[in-house]
């Protein structure tokens, strides 16, 4: 498959002949499609989905300027096609009884979409790439892909938190002393702003296999104080055999974990003793 196939497979003989020349756009999507209308042929006319249709031309655009598209261009242009369709399937469901070209336009963008996917899926199935073979593991449970995933973190090359996280997750269930150093990894070097607050739950749960209960407490008290998650007072003062003290003490410290990580003091913090 040529390049240009890549970037948008299957709506039209001129797109996939198009040269890399001539292109001086920037970010917005108007403008792309403008000078680029080859980019936009397939995708609907109106104003739904603007955002996803929007962040679909922009990845299609660096796509079509990039002489070697790296694996990673390759995986924002599947995750973006993803998302671009998942919205317009939901939008030719609207049906118009009067402009009855739009619910046409809409219906047939998405066709298009899921053709154009199968087909980048197809050509990306082999790619050794870390972000394809994280694609190929979360989205279609591949065990070579995930065993490429997991090679790369065991030899210290990720980088991206959602890989790691990814990781994190599968390791509970096959290596729950690796999970929690890379869990406390996260909380120490991710942005505050960027901290999952699922982490901590994934934490608890590996203390609930240690029998930790006061970890376990600890950990799920600062998940419901640092999101909008719930959980009963009554089972969780149950972990702890209905001690009140230290329930008061517990969630202090849950209150001075939840402080630490906002402020992004995790790393440096003495309650990360308590979890090594």
């Amino acid at each position: 498959m040529n390049k240009s196939l890549v970037i948008i497979t299957s709506f039209s003989i001129y797109a996939a002949l198009f040269g890399l020349f001539g292109c001086d756009v920037g970010r917005n999507s108007g403008s792309i499609c403008k000078k680029n209308p080859e980019l936009c042929a397939d995708l609907h006319k109106d104003s739904w989905c603007l955002v996803e249709k929007g962040d679909l031309i922009r990845s299609r655009y660096q796509l079509k300027i990039t002489e070697n598209p790296s694996g990673k261009q390759l995986y924002d242009q599947l995750i973006k096609l993803e998302s671009y369709s998942n919205c317009i399937e939901l939008a030719a469901g609207v049906k118009h009884i009067i402009n009855t070209h739009r619910t046409e336009d809409r219906e047939r963008a998405y066709a298009v979409s899921t053709q154009n996917l199968a087909q980048l899926q197809e050509y990306t199935k082999d790619n050794p790439d870390i972000y394809l073979a994280y694609y190929r593991w979360t989205k279609f449970n591949d065990f070579p892909s995930r065993d490429i995933v997991i090679k790369a973190e065991q030899a210290g090359e990720l980088t991206e938190t959602f890989m790691l996280a990814q990781v994190a997750s599968h390791y509970i269930k096959t290596d729950v002393a690796r999970a929690k150093l890379l869990y406390l990894h996260l909380l120490s070097h991710v942005k505050a702003s960027n901290i999952d607050s699922d982490w901590l739950l994934a934490l608890a749960t590996i203390y609930r296999r240690e029998q930790n209960v006061q970890n376990e407490y600890l950990l799920t008290k600062a998940n419901t104080l640092i999101s909008d998650n719930t959980a009963s007072e009554e089972k969780l003062l149950a972990l702890i055999a209905n001690n009140s003290d230290l329930a008061v003490q517990l969630d202090a410290e849950a209150k001075e974990l939840v402080k630490d990580i906002k402020q992004g003091k995790f790393a440096s913090s003495q309650i990360k003793h308590r979890f090594e």
